[in-house]
């Protein structure tokens, strides 16, 4: 199911990441006390009395004073077309401005819930900071500090409470969505106008000219499949970043309602660092996955040149080294036949339920051979692991001590499940849990 999406826009240095980290429970976004310093990962998932939702920080780099006002409004440009609820975050210490009226006007118009957050209310006490900021005409500021974090809880019911009703993908079970992810001109578009046979969807030479995820619902063999195809995401940081932090949301909620992640490589010009930041959004959102070679046509070729590619995908793809790779050319549909098997692949081993038996065998099996590790002459001791849930396959180990399961051992604990029943081309999720009547 894909989440509602909640947009944070405002000048610069108002505390827009500040909040968004407050929110996600994680420090993400990079906070430093001057404007412009948002450059790392600006999306992030919050959760508030049983609802999630993806959240975006909207910060930018602003070059001097005369061109904030214009990429603020870009932002918010931005926020009005993407997002199901924004927040207009403002500064109480900087009192109502002129750009934060601008943005309201802005936002105003467009119809959509509007929460107005006042930011840098450190006293409570003092809610008479955000009185002048009900001349935006947006309702009832909404007082947080960022720094302390008193308030956010207001914020987060008002956010909650105004998000839309989400309803999952109109497909039936039996359907495998496909989304094609990767920076701009991988060769996406074309990618699915050679595995449909036809012209589809726009292609073009210019980078990014696929804007929004496009569904294409197709059979092939007796299986039914859904195609997304997605905006190529650029590496943040550059000129269009604010566009950019929406090409990658827009990404997101492609993955989300994937069941199979294709992650496309250009093979002619070789794997670069931000192939393997997009590859790692497949990771995070726990779905199976298929590295896709494209281009492959142009690449200068002997008997060792697929074996070494493939071998540099697994070393700069460390964390994800269950994927198959496919090697294949869009252009002259060389190998694309290819490309569905290894999808049908990932997605049953996505789906696979291992027997609790079978499965604490293989458990017995690998402590016997390695032992868990032991801290200060306590030793962690493994009673029992049961797989909970599939896409992707979740397996909770009960133990006396989950404080002592190290990530070394839970690793190991993965290499054995998966030498045992394969799981190519998915995650697998690990939790360890106390055994409840375990005293020590």
């Amino acid at each position: 199911m894909a989440r509602a999406v909640v947009a944070i826009v405002g000048r610069p240095n108002v505390g827009k990441s500040t909040i968004f980290n407050r929110i996600i429970g994680d420090r993400l976004s990079i906070v430093e006390d001057k404007p412009g310093v948002t450059r790392d990962r600006i999306y992030g998932v919050g959760e508030w009395n049983g609802r999630s939702f993806s959240i975006i920080d909207t910060g930018g780099i602003e070059l001097n004073d005369e061109q904030i006002l214009k990429s603020i409004k870009a932002q918010a440009e931005l926020a009005i077309e993407e997002a199901d609820v924004i927040v207009l975050m403002c500064d109480a210490k900087a009192g109502l401005t002129q750009s934060d009226s601008e943005v309201a006007e802005m936002l105003y118009r467009s119809k959509k819930p509007i929460i107005l957050a006042v930011n840098k209310v450190d006293n409570m006490t003092r809610m008479d900071d955000t009185y002048e900021f009900y001349n935006l005409g947006l309702g009832d500021p909404i007082g947080v500090s960022g720094a302390h974090g008193s308030g956010v809880g207001d914020l987060l019911d008002v956010i909650v409470e105004k998000l839309p009703d989400t309803e999952d993908d109109a497909y039936e079970d039996d359907v495998i969505r496909v989304a094609l992810i990767g920076r701009p001109n991988v060769g996406k578009s074309s990618l699915v106008n050679a595995l449909l046979g036809e012209q589809r969807v726009i292609v073009s030479d210019v980078a990014g000219t696929t804007r929004d995820a496009i569904d294409t619902e197709f059979e092939r063999d007796g299986q039914r499949y859904v195609l997304i195809d997605t905006a190529g995401m650029r590496k943040r940081g550059k000129v269009y970043e604010n566009l950019e932090k929406y090409s990658v949301m827009r990404a997101m909620r492609a993955i989300e309602r994937a069941d199979v992640v294709a992650v496309v490589i250009n093979g002619e010009e070789g794997i670069i660092e931000q192939d393997k930041h997009i590859a790692g959004y497949a990771l995070e959102a726990g779905k199976a996955s298929v590295f896709v070679v494209n281009k492959w046509d142009a690449v200068e070729k002997d008997d060792k040149t697929m074996q070494h590619f493939e071998k540099s995908i697994r070393d700069h793809f460390l964390f994800m080294t269950y994927a198959p790779v496919v090697f294949l050319s869009a252009l002259t549909g060389q190998r694309v036949q290819k490309l569905l098997p290894a999808v049908n692949l990932v997605a049953e081993q996505h789906s696979r339920r291992i027997p609790t038996g079978l499965l604490n065998d293989v458990i017995s099996d690998a402590v016997a051979i390695n032992p868990p590790p032991t801290d200060k002459g306590r030793r962690m001791r493994i009673n029992y692991a049961t797989q909970v849930a599939v896409k992707p396959p979740t397996i909770v180990v009960f133990v006396n001590a989950p404080e002592l399961m190290h990530f070394s051992y839970e690793r190991y604990l993965e290499n054995k499940i998966r030498a045992a029943f394969d799981f190519e081309g998915t995650p697998i999720r690990i939790f360890t849990r106390r055994k409840s009547e375990d005293k020590d």
